[in-house]
């Protein structure tokens, strides 16, 4: 049975967000699959809804369908049975209002950081001369400005990721879904990151899906964290994260968030399946 579960805290902004309107709804949905031994349950019934603004994490063992249900949201996959809406409208098909990044940055190699930006522009039929501006206007805003021109061989994997939100941000998505972003960073870096990504939220004001194996980076990003079982994913738990935003990396060493961290993470040592992050 779901649990959603809310530590005693002071009132914070996420009280504001809880009354926003939901963007996406899950109800009963799954999703299996068809092989030689027949069919293969990957999700099992799952039903939530995420708000306008909201950062919510998912975290759970490998193999438990994180990144199905994040294919699910962008339309790149239909779901078995259920219902899916974005903004009220049925999810089919690959969803034009949502911004992707993936864990690898995906730049191409022969264009600069600018133009890589502008790709998504292209692809889309954007006018060139607004993108031009907007696109710039993120860079900034991503702490990228003076490396418009570099070339992603260039750049530290960090900031080829910074490149890669910028691309998925360019043509305003209400949803920005993120598959596992900084999993191929070290340690330092990732919390630099993940320090970037809270200033960018803040700022943009987008409704963000992390998909993410680590617990304390899910603690540490969301308004809530989405907790699922091992295959075939169901959800175990959802937990509200009362801390105050903007959040500093020290807030890891307070006992409000070692709480969340030690709560979520008894889920996998139930399951045997405990996450090294």
């Amino acid at each position: 049975m779901t649990t959603a579960l809310k530590f005693p805290q002071a009132a914070t902004h996420s009280a504001s967000r809880a009354q926003a309107p939901a963007l996406i709804e899950l109800r009963e949905v799954t999703k299996h699959y068809s092989s030689r031994e027949g069919k293969m349950q990957a999700l099992q019934p799952l039903s939530f809804n995420i708000r306008e603004e909201e950062f919510v994490s998912i975290v759970g063992p490998s193999g438990c369908g994180k990144s199905t249900l994040l294919k699910l949201v962008a339309g790149l996959e239909p779901i078995s049975s259920g219902t899916m809406t974005l903004s009220g409208s049925r999810i089919a098909g690959p969803q034009k209002n949502v911004g992707i990044v993936f864990q690898s940055a995906v730049l191409l190699a022969w264009r600069n950081v600018l133009d890589n930006i502008l790709l998504q522009a292209e692809m889309r039929g954007m006018p060139m001369a607004t993108a031009r501006k907007h696109a710039l206007h993120l860079i900034e805003m991503a702490g990228l400005k003076g490396f418009e021109k570099k070339f992603p061989w260039q750049l530290s994997g960090g900031m080829q990721q910074r490149v890669s939100i910028c691309r998925a941000l360019l043509h305003e998505p209400a949803v920005l879904l993120m598959d596992e972003p900084f999993g191929a960073l070290d340690a330092m870096t990732r919390e630099s990151m993940n320090l970037e990504l809270q200033r960018i939220w803040l700022e943009s004001k987008k409704t963000v899906l992390l998909i993410t194996h680590s617990i304390s980076e899910a603690v540490f990003l969301s308004d809530r964290v989405i907790v699922m079982s091992e295959r075939p994913g169901s959800i175990a738990a959802i937990y509200d994260i009362d801390l105050p935003r903007p959040r500093p990396l020290e807030v890891m060493a307070t006992p409000d968030f070692l709480h969340y961290t030690k709560t979520i993470r008894a889920h996998f040592n139930a399951q045997g399946s405990l996450d090294a992050h």
